[in-house]
């Protein structure tokens, strides 16, 4: 079945009510029976991010490398944009198996299993960014209409995870491992992808070209690029742009098809 965009989106008005639901619930089951409850949510990105930055602000000694710009709020922008990534990603791989009691109900629209993910996380990020402007008039970073272009950056990462959601958690439904192999990836990716270090000064000029080629690149440098350095869309160029939404299409259309052509089989293995 093709991805069709117009009945994807009527799918999404009809249930809306029932995604929302689906969201609340899952975003609380996440911690429930914890004594500090909602509160991990929070207490965990956040000290993941506070450790990552006493460690290279004050024992690495390492500056965003910018005149007049801290390092907090430069690793902060680039990394709320980065931790959002991974929890949809790591969230929507498991979507099937986790709701496995709905896949086999005949009426229900397995594809939206992966939006309920996105929206769960998108719950927390957009705390996270209410978090990050704190920072940023902390360190005497002003409010800019540049900071409006989060949501066209927050977009994009919206549509590259459905279309990775989509693929990874039907393949999980067969291989219990994809969840694993997953983790590792997304680890991996936080190192290569220019977050605690400065892509400019690290690699030279003529091989810049090659950590573009990472999608989320795009949208972590968008974040920067509107709250921290007040540029417009546009400072990414052109053909960076068209890269992303060339491959996130792709994988898009990709990751339907993968999983309309194994949903019927879920079923039987679930």
């Amino acid at each position: 079945m093709p991805l069709k965009l117009g009945s994807f989106l009527r799918e999404l008005v009809d249930n809306r009510h029932l995604i929302l639901q689906l969201t609340a619930r899952d975003f609380k089951s996440r911690y429930a029976g914890s004594m500090l409850g909602l509160l991990w949510a929070f207490i965990q990105p956040l000290a993941m991010m506070t450790i990552l930055w006493g460690v290279f602000s004050y024992g690495l000694k390492a500056k965003a490398q910018e005149p007049g710009i801290s390092f907090i709020a430069w690793f902060f922008a680039a990394s709320i944009a980065w931790n959002f990534f991974q929890d949809t990603t790591l969230m929507t791989s498991n979507a099937i198996t986790e709701y496995a009691f709905l896949v086999k109900k005949v009426d229900f629209k397995v594809r939206l299993l992966p939006v309920v993910k996105i929206l769960s996380a998108l719950v927390l990020h957009m705390i996270f960014i209410l978090i990050l402007v704190a920072i940023l008039l902390l360190n005497g970073i002003m409010p800019s209409w540049h900071w409006l272009q989060v949501s066209y950056y927050m977009s994009c990462a919206v549509i590259l995870s459905l279309g990775l959601g989509w693929l990874l958690s039907s393949l999980s439904v067969f291989t219990r491992d994809i969840g694993q192999i997953v983790g590792i990836i997304i680890q991996f990716g936080f190192w290569v992808t220019p977050i605690i270090w400065n892509w400019r000064i690290s690699i030279p000029a003529k091989w810049q070209w090659v950590i573009k080629l990472n999608p989320v690149f795009y949208i972590t440098e968008g974040y920067r690029n509107s709250f921290v350095y007040n540029l417009p869309i546009s400072a990414q160029g052109l053909h960076s742009t068209l890269y992303f939404w060339l491959f996130t299409s792709v994988l898009l259309v990709l990751g339907h098809k993968v999983f309309m052509q194994l949903k019927p089989h879920f079923g039987d293995v679930l």
